[in-house]
């Protein structure tokens, strides 16, 4: 009797099931680790414009601003006024926002920045004067 060599289709049917698995197992964590990582994206831009209110604009106007932008926060880098889906602060879809409070003629008081994040509840920052 010759004995053959070789696989059964049992052995690659599990050798795939079990390579399937792996795949998938993969491109979770994958997922996971890139949505951790646009979450710390946001919160680096977050702490950059808050750093901004509290260290430049705050001590040199005495106030916050009713809106910030590129023009009011000039010490941030551009690139951090957009999120890491691409919308700037202030559009539609951002998951960035900038909320003043107690304002009287452009001055305000009081606001609050948050990043909506994927993996964590929102990152949020009060002032701190």
């Amino acid at each position: 009797m010759k004995l053959k060599s070789g696989f059964t289709i049992l052995e690659i049917i599990i050798v795939a099931v079990f390579a399937s698995l792996l795949l998938i197992l993969f491109f979770v964590q994958k997922a996971n680790i890139d949505a951790m990582e646009r979450d710390e994206d946001r919160k680096i831009a977050i702490n950059a414009m808050y750093y901004a209110l509290e260290e430049d604009y705050y001590k040199e106007h005495g106030y916050y601003p009713e809106t910030i932008s590129e023009e009011n926060l000039k010490v941030i880098d551009p690139a951090l006024w957009t999120d890491p889906m691409g919308s700037n602060l202030g559009e539609a879809g951002s998951s960035y926002s900038y909320e003043p409070a107690n304002c009287e003629n452009g001055k305000c008081k009081e606001y609050i920045l948050k990043a909506d994040l994927e993996k964590e509840d929102a990152y949020i920052k009060y002032n701190r004067n």
